[in-house]
């Protein structure tokens, strides 16, 4: 569900005219929801509030300094990738003690800045990692907790390029080899192991692999109990879907009712990191028609915002609804396209739209999650402004980039 509704043929998001926001601030423009946004949030805490898991919310997805803040506000940890993530977190003042650190490849001047600020565990991906972290440590005098973070090898039913959870993945550590690793624990002096990561994947609407997934390590954790190893936490990761076109999701309390009796039997304290089921469906992207061009075999609708601004159909084919900003009779097969110079710039392709003509306006759904933060200045475009909408208020959240802003950090040696 989402606050972007049609009220008397106008595009609403919560109480403010979406056409209104485009003319003020230009476009390309994303608009998010602060009342979608914060309510995924609370109906997943609500849904698994028998377990009372800290649920860090997945900075990659949208790492706005306000979208951050706002579910810190209502409770939320962070699950951070990256040390620019690091660094946002602790603008956003989110509380150290609130956040996990993934990736498959953190340097040392990452691993030592998360230390050093003392944040809740690493989710570690491999034994070198292990190792180096334990070095870091050792160096800066510190102990420091890490999970391992388990390749369950489940297939998640998801696009191949955010299916995490394979043999074949690059993520992770197999069953074998975390045991064996657990069994060696006391080798790492500067460490504490005090729990297990899983992450599967990405966009999974269905249950089934989640359940999959969380028995395996269930039984992964009471083999390593018969063996005296005990654990504190079980971070399941995230991954839950949300519609983009027709499908059927899972939602939060469904998700629970299949998990919660898996994860009371572990007796171990539960973390998630939810991203898309977050924020997905809390923003859209809007654009302006500049050209409708008519050849002989296609009709193409020419936007102001292309492949830099969301990467998602170039990248993945992703499918995104695209409505009217004023509802007009009629529709028309028609591929939407950007401004961009490759030919893989586009936002729909063969799509029944609505009959717009030049200077209306579009706005491409379901854009919160893994739009502007994949966004790029490619053909040297500047990137979008951002703005959140609460209630009737709406306030910019990121300012759009100046021509200036481009070339910020580039000189003229030669």
């Amino acid at each position: 569900m989402h606050d972007f509704k049609y009220k008397n043929n106008k595009f609403y998001c919560e109480d403010v005219k979406v056409e209104d926001l485009a003319k003020k601030f230009g476009t390309p423009l994303y608009v998010y929801s602060y009342r979608t946004l914060t309510d995924h949030y609370l109906k997943l805490k609500s849904a698994f509030s028998e377990i009372n898991p800290l649920i860090c919310y997945s900075v990659k997805a949208n790492s706005n300094l306000s979208i951050l803040k706002a579910l810190i506000a209502k409770g939320a940890g962070l699950d951070i990738v990256s040390g620019g993530e690091l660094f946002r977190a602790q603008k956003a003042g989110c509380p150290a003690q609130k956040i996990v650190y993934a990736s498959v490849g953190k340097t040392d001047q990452e691993i030592a800045a998360a230390i050093s600020k003392g944040i809740l565990f690493f989710n570690v991906e491999s034994l070198a990692e292990l190792k180096n972290i334990n070095r870091i440590a050792k160096s800066l005098n510190k102990i420091t907790r890490v999970a391992i973070r388990i390749n369950p090898d489940v297939e998640a039913k998801t696009h191949k390029y955010i299916s995490t959870g394979k043999i074949t993945n690059k993520f992770g550590i197999d069953l074998v080899s975390a045991y064996k690793i657990l069994l060696l624990r006391k080798n790492f002096k500067n460490l504490k192991i005090c729990g297990l990561h899983i992450h599967i994947g990405s966009q999974i609407t269905k249950s089934e692999p989640f359940v999959e997934a969380i028995k395996k390590v269930s039984y992964f954790i009471r083999r390593l109990k018969d063996q005296g190893i005990s654990l504190e936490y079980l971070n399941i990761g995230g991954g839950l879907g949300i519609i983009y076109d027709h499908e059927d999701p899972q939602t939060a309390q469904i998700y629970a009712g299949q998990i919660l009796p898996l994860l009371k039997r572990t007796g171990l304290k539960i973390i998630m990191e939810p991203g898309r089921f977050i924020v997905g469906n809390a923003g859209i992207l809007v654009v302006k028609v500049l050209y409708i061009k008519n050849t002989p075999k296609k009709k193409f609708i020419i936007v102001d915002g292309g492949m830099n601004d969301l990467i998602r159909p170039a990248l993945y084919s992703a499918y995104h609804n695209i409505w009217p900003l004023t509802k007009v009779s009629g529709a028309q097969k028609a591929d939407v396209v950007g401004p961009i110079c490759e030919s893989g710039d586009f936002l729909a392709k063969e799509r029944l739209i609505a009959k717009v003509k030049e200077g209306d306006y579009l706005a491409v759904m379901s854009a919160g999650a893994y739009g502007f933060s994949m966004s790029s200045n490619y053909n040297s475009r500047l990137r979008a402004a951002e703005v959140m909408v609460s209630g009737n208020k709406a306030a910019v959240i990121r300012k759009r980039e100046t021509l200036q802003d481009l070339i910020r950090n580039e000189s003229r040696t030669f």
